[in-house]
């Protein structure tokens, strides 16, 4: 079971792309072309592989709030509007949701 809202990060790039719901995934998603290093991480902190059917599929691997605050904090170095060593959450649903807007 998915927990929305989840994140995307492409391999690569330092940008994240908040998903509220399922149908975010695909919108967002139709016109990219994924790689294997390429995963969402839910709100509970477990990681999901993209399909070519833009289907997720769970992986072994999951994710810890600091793994995801440091995610973030390159996501907003790139913007340069926050002082980014404060960027800390309590928890990974509180760290997606801060990447909403």
């Amino acid at each position: 079971m998915i927990f929305w809202p989840c994140i995307l990060t492409l391999a690569g790039d330092d940008e994240l792309i908040y998903l509220a719901s399922a149908g975010d995934l695909i919108a967002e998603c139709q016109a990219l072309i994924f790689t294997d290093d390429d995963y969402v991480i839910d709100s509970r902190g477990f990681c999901y592989v993209i399909t070519k059917q833009l289907a997720l599929h769970k992986t072994a691997r999951e994710v810890t709030v600091d793994e995801v605050c440091a995610l973030i904090r390159a996501h907003e170095f790139q913007k340069a509007t926050l002082c980014l060593t404060k960027i800390h959450f309590a928890t990974i649903a509180d760290a997606i949701h801060s990447i909403r807007y």
